[in-house]
């Protein structure tokens, strides 16, 4: 039996989780991720990422012999490298400052048509981040032998193996041309193209575990995969068990809609739609909105869970949560999100699980989603009223959430053997939640959402 390491490094939460090759949760270690705000500019807090790994590593080998290290982290982030390790710290792609350089980046910028690669805020497009570092930090930024993605970033650390992935470098980062399979001219323009290392498949074994990090943490020297984005990670499940058209909303801090085998012509740059790459190199019409963050604004210190009593109740007092909670991501993210009506302190979890809902399944019409299942994967599963409610305002769409919210994880692990992983996630059909006036309610808060 193989045990599989997956090291998870979500934006919110860092984790270590053991599979067997049957996809069980053996055990699992998470910790809190927070960005570090002193220095050149908000930066990841590498250091304690990497001595949470180490530490999770061993604690977990003690319990169960790990095999196989697959790395897998959140989009929008990667690092400059050169002989001695990082030539600047990992930007936080939260950084506030970054339009600054939007007079000399904008005219650089590949068109939509060709990156699938939306205009999005902060950071959110790596090429932003690396040409600020490139033109505010140029003596460090010149060193730089090698761009590397964030999950390759971490292959790096653990094996001294550098390699690019198109599923991290395909993810709204201005850098790579899908349909061509190469870098962009804005690539070329910064002087990245060079850098980066050559493809390998996610699932590919590019090195072993470091002999002297083997010794640290009791491990063998195994050997570590390639890595992937997460949300890609999430949808390979479904990719070997379904057959298109099928929806997969990866969920968390943001909620991910991943519409495969449905048409890109509905992409719209200004409503943060974009085409993610999947671990096959095809694009996948996606749309995004911060869900996860977004939720838990609206909820504030709510300690009341969402209840469809309360919801009804709103609906019927006609308490609306309006777009956006975040500035960082959705179609709406330039607006100020804002709530009207009186909202109860025990009702605010219910409002924003219904806020949740009510977005989904409005970017779900915008992407033109008109058939197939809908999946419902990763923490988001969890809330049975959210599932209801999305299954009651999708008819005719068979919807479905994941039995647990380890989506991610198990994802990663299906690229040890990959494409004949054992590995499966079990769903279960969801039943709606029928709340009175639920529809009457989505026109009004639709209506409300016109420019």
């Amino acid at each position: 039996m193989t045990t599989i390491a997956v090291i998870d490094i979500g934006k919110t939460n860092i984790k270590l989780v053991l599979f067997d090759d049957y996809g069980r949760v053996l055990w699992q270690m998470a910790q809190a991720n927070k960005p570090l705000t002193d220095g050149l500019y908000p930066h990841a807090d590498v250091e304690s990422i990497w001595a949470f790994i180490l530490s999770a590593l061993c604690k977990a080998n003690e319990a169960h012999k790990v095999n196989v290290i697959v790395p897998t982290t959140h989009g929008a982030t990667g690092a400059l490298l050169d002989d001695s390790g990082l030539s600047l710290p990992i930007m936080d792609y939260e950084f506030g400052r970054l339009k600054e350089i939007e007079p000399l980046y904008a005219p650089m910028r590949p068109d939509f048509a060709v990156s699938y690669s939306p205009d999005l805020p902060t950071g959110l497009n790596l090429g932003r981040q690396f040409a600020w570092q490139i033109w505010h930090h140029t003596e460090s930024a010149e060193k730089a032998s090698y761009m590397l993605a964030y999950p390759q970033y971490w292959l790096w650390r653990l094996t001294g193996a550098l390699a690019s992935d198109v599923t991290s470098l395909g993810c709204h980062t201005d850098l790579w041309l899908p349909d061509e399979g190469r870098a962009s001219s804005l690539a070329d323009a910064l002087d990245l193209t060079r850098r980066m290392p050559p493809l390998a498949p996610s699932w590919a074994e590019m090195g072993r575990l470091k002999p002297e990090l083997a010794l640290q943490t009791g491990l063998d020297p195994v050997p570590v995969l390639c890595g992937i984005h997460d949300s890609n990670a999430a949808l390979l499940p479904y990719l070997l068990s379904r057959q298109a058209p099928f929806t997969v909303l990866s969920t968390g801090t943001w909620i991910v809609l991943m519409a495969v085998g449905h048409g890109l012509e509905n992409l719209r740059a200004e409503d943060d739609m974009m085409a993610n790459i999947d671990v096959t190199g095809r694009p996948t019409a996606c749309a995004r909105f911060m869900g996860g963050r977004e939720y838990a604004e609206i909820t504030g210190d709510c300690q009341t869970p969402p209840e469809a009593e309360l919801m009804e109740w709103l609906i019927s007092q006609m308490v609306f949560a309006l777009p956006a909670f975040s500035p960082h991501g959705g179609p709406y993210a330039k607006r100020q999100g804002k709530i009207i009506g009186d909202l109860p302190q025990n009702a605010r979890a219910s409002l924003a699980t219904l806020y949740c809902a009510l977005m989904s399944d409005h970017i779900l019409s915008k992407i033109g989603v008109t058939a197939g299942d809908i999946i419902i994967d990763g923490s988001f599963a969890k809330n049975k009223l959210f599932c209801g409610l999305l299954a009651a305002l999708r008819p005719g769409q068979p919807t479905l959430r994941a039995a647990d919210a380890s989506g991610t994880a198990r994802g990663a692990a299906m690229l040890v053997n990959w494409p004949n992983s054992r590995i499966d996630v079990d769903v279960s059909a969801v039943e709606d939640v029928n709340l009175s006036g639920l529809f009457e309610y989505r026109k009004i808060w639709q209506a409300q959402l016109a420019p």
